[in-house]
């Protein structure tokens, strides 16, 4: 299972939110470039990223931030305001590994087919963000009234090969990951899931690379201390895995 380390960025700080309510939000490191290295020194080898400007009002306004974090050899995986394929463009030209598409896919599905058909599933990822097991948008504050397995299987029969599922009520919570809804969407797709949301410890990472998950997301945990990420790379497994 591979660790996603993550990195929320909004008007160019490292913040964290609680359950995705803008009203919380908090600066919780001072130098996204800094943090990224402290990442790569604990042996993580891929970095969740999530432009908080771009997923709210769709304007991404932290490229030369992303670009600098591409730069330091993590295998860059960013979120929000993803909506065009110019968009794609644009991130990828930062360095951007693979890119995800959250909000766009509920309203736009067409630009979801069109994406992994012009770059290959392996650079797309689609983000399903549920609360109450219906999907949520516009930085999690509209809620499209989509049932979330509904939502995964039309997206894994458009092509979509990598889901990033977030349960909104565990967010930022370290109260543990949304198990239940993680195995539904087992059993309802055949795509690479990501589990993202409520990792509260280690234990939460052997718990999670058990279930047979491709990747955790890590957050809140890292950087209130209550998880060794060096201990979370080694229980998850090689990390040197995708190309």
């Amino acid at each position: 299972m591979l660790i996603f380390p993550a990195i929320d960025l909004k008007n160019g700080k490292v913040v964290r939110l609680y359950k995705g309510d803008f009203a919380t939000v908090h600066q919780v490191a001072d130098d996204p470039i800094a943090t990224t290295k402290a990442f790569l020194a604990a042996g993580a080898r891929h970095i969740h990223m999530v432009d908080l400007d771009g997923a709210r009002d769709g304007v991404r306004q932290n490229g030369d931030i992303v670009r600098a974090v591409a730069e330091t050899g993590l295998r860059l995986e960013l979120g929000g305001g993803i909506r065009s394929m110019a968009d794609l463009e644009a991130v990828f030209a930062l360095g951007v590994w693979r890119a995800v598409i959250g909000s766009a896919a509920v309203s736009d599905p067409d630009f979801v087919k069109e994406a992994v058909g012009r770059y290959g599933p392996q650079r797309i990822a689609v983000g399903i963000d549920a609360k109450d097991g219906l999907v949520r948008t516009a930085g999690w504050t509209e809620n499209a009234g989509i049932d979330y397995l509904a939502f995964a299987r039309q997206m894994e029969s458009i092509g979509v090969k990598y889901i990033i599922f977030t349960d909104i009520d565990t967010d930022g919570t370290l109260s543990g990951p949304s198990l239940g809804r993680l195995a539904e969407l087992q059993r309802a797709v055949s795509c690479s899931i990501t589990a993202s949301g409520g990792v509260s410890g280690n234990q939460d990472i052997r718990t999670l690379r058990d279930m047979g998950l491709y990747a955790a997301i890590i957050g809140k945990a890292w950087y209130a201390g209550a998880i060794d990420l060096a201990q979370a790379a080694a229980d998850a497994g090689e990390q040197e895995v995708e190309v």
